[in-house]
């Protein structure tokens, strides 16, 4: 019996040797890879974090590989984010009767952790999920549009930024900051090519994504040399094309206190960047 139970644990022993030698050479650098999926937006004019209005995302990275376990990448994304208060069930939103798009280009550089160990084209080691935290630098321009007309509104100051009547408020910047948290899933199809899934969800340093923070300032929007109303003056409250005009100077018009934040759902093929180690010659 204890004959036996030596050769089955040498068995058992040999085996798992042999595993690791024939994983050992096989070196998995990193990946490269395009994705494409859905982005939604969240913020003023969609406080409640509905899902209804998703619109285009894409990406590019390029990840290196530290550890078995651990990677560095570098993304490129594009998403294409916009809503409108129509959406709402809210009374008061639907009265207010804002809305935008904007295009939303982003760098990032984040760290990825693998749950399991990852060896592309060996079996048990070609499926991991992964988690990732980064910090990311993104441009953004919101616009909507007024009888077929675009009009970019951060140019128009709809808060008064800009206006000699208050000197307090500056125009925001176009370009912010991002923290982008990961959650995804990725699958080896052989030694050279992966399919993956992934969710991220980007807190931001702006509130002006949807260019809506702050208060009504309609006073900062003088009429035209013809006397009527100059395109500024009727994007900044569309509450007329509703009923009644709810802009009144010093109302709030969003909520200051939160910023804007923005997900995708995103798939994707990724490439492996590998290199083989020269096993050590046996004495």
């Amino acid at each position: 019996m204890l004959r036996k139970t030596l050769i089955l644990v040498c068995f058992v022993f040999g085996l798992a040797k042999s595993q690791a030698q024939t994983l050992e050479p096989y070196v998995h650098q990193g990946e490269v890879g395009v994705s494409l999926g859905l982005a939604h937006y969240f913020g003023d004019l969609n406080p409640n974090t509905g899902l209804n209005r998703p619109k285009t995302a894409a990406g590019i990275f390029f990840r290196k590989q530290i550890s078995n376990y651990i990677g560095i990448r570098i993304a490129g994304e594009y998403a294409m984010l916009g809503y409108s208060d129509v959406y709402s069930a809210n009374p008061v939103q639907q009265a207010r009767n804002l809305s935008f798009n904007t295009n939303v280009w982003e760098i990032s550089l984040a760290g990825d952790f693998n749950f399991f160990e990852f060896h592309p084209g060996f079996e048990g080691y070609e499926f991991t999920p992964y988690v990732g935290l980064g910090l990311g630098v993104f441009s953004y321009d919101p616009y909507a549009y007024l009888n077929g007309e675009k009009y970019l509104l951060r140019t128009l100051g709809t808060e008064g930024q800009g206006s000699s009547l208050y000197p307090e408020l500056k125009p925001y910047n176009p370009i912010a900051i991002s923290i982008p948290f990961t959650l995804g899933a990725k699958y080896a199809l052989n030694t050279r090519t992966n399919v993956f899934a992934e969710l991220t969800y980007r807190m931001t340093n702006t509130d002006y994504l949807d260019d809506v923070s702050g208060l009504y300032a309609p006073d900062a929007f003088p009429t035209l040399p013809d006397g009527s109303p100059s395109p500024a003056f009727l994007l900044q409250d569309r509450s007329y094309e509703t009923g009644t005009s709810i802009g009144i100077k010093g109302r709030q018009r969003g909520n200051s206190l939160q910023k804007d934040a923005f997900a995708s759902f995103k798939v994707g093929i990724s490439f492996n960047l590998s290199s083989y180690r020269c096993p050590t010659p046996s004495r």
